[in-house]
């Protein structure tokens, strides 16, 4: 229900409603006709001179996906989208898992990371920079794209239920509530196999969050911007990275962020997205559930 990009934060409410903060340089912030969402992906991208441009996808409750934003390489081309159960968004790229297990991308594919067409009985997807990652109904995973760093190498992985990515890492979370990563080493962002009781994963550039299943939230990797000053949180029920800053959820539907707040991406004290309550209900009814 929250996401992050590379300089805005995206999160929609239990009504159905999407709210959104910071850079709207290429109309990634313009959601406010959306309605009906219960999804949202944010196009991130690693900080560069070159990589201010974003964009943000909505999932939508009859399975149709909405977007906005930067289309250089046409990753918002998803109108004609069904079936879909959850999205994930790179850079320059998204992915959209139908019911059936299978997952559609658009976007650009110079580097193999829509080369997704052959994947089967797939539950979950991610995307980073250049490369896509999934994991299957029998808790394997899948990668395709730029393996630049050995974030691809991920064959070997068993036992997952999550998976997500960042530019040059990928980290999966196992049904035991332990980690597993792989990647570029140099930021730390990978270092979370010491990890323990966990639910839920983010990866950003080149920080990790994880949300243990108390509800706090540690995070490892670059913390040049305060990213990773999550250890305060309490009762978080879900975490976004992105770039260079962090969000949270917090249980009574309050939104909570740390890191980079330039183009006011981290503005979102505000933000009431609903209930805990609520938030359960939404995702009760939504299209992946009744699918299960």
């Amino acid at each position: 229900m929250i996401a992050a990009g590379r300089r805005h934060s995206v999160a929609c409410r239990t009504d159905g409603t999407v709210l959104a903060a910071g850079s709207d340089l290429a109309g990634e912030c313009d959601v406010s006709g959306w309605s009906d969402v219960i999804a949202v992906a944010a196009g991130n991208v690693h900080t560069a001179r070159n990589t201010g441009r974003s964009h943000t996808v909505g999932l939508r409750t009859d399975g149709t996906v909405v977007a906005t934003g930067w289309n250089g390489s046409g990753q918002t081309d998803v109108s004609d989208w069904r079936d879909i159960t959850a999205l994930a968004a790179g850079w320059r790229s998204t992915l959209g898992l139908r019911a059936d297990g299978t997952v559609m991308a658009a976007g650009r594919t110079g580097e193999g990371q829509g080369a997704v067409s052959s994947w089967r009985d797939v539950v979950a997807v991610a995307c980073g920079d250049w490369h896509a990652v999934a994991v299957r109904s029998d808790g394997t995973a899948l990668a395709t794209g730029s393996n630049q760093r050995g974030q691809c190498l991920v064959g070997s992985w068993r036992h997952l239920v999550g998976i997500s990515a960042g530019y040059l890492h990928t980290v999966g979370l196992r049904d035991d509530g332990t980690v597993v990563a792989t990647g570029e080493a140099a930021s730390g962002a990978y270092e979370v196999e010491h990890l323990r009781g966990i639910r839920d994963l983010a990866a950003g550039s080149h920080h990790t969050l994880a949300l243990r299943e108390d509800g706090t939230v540690c995070a490892v990797g670059d913390n040049t911007y305060w990213q990773c000053d999550v250890e305060g949180w309490r009762g978080v029920t879900a975490v976004a990275a992105g770039s260079t800053h962090s969000l949270g959820i917090l249980a009574d539907g309050t939104v909570v962020a740390t890191g980079n707040s330039s183009d006011l991406r981290c503005d979102v004290d505000t933000w009431q997205l609903g209930e805990r309550q609520d938030l359960h209900t939404l995702r009760s009814t939504s299209p992946e559930r009744a699918a299960q």
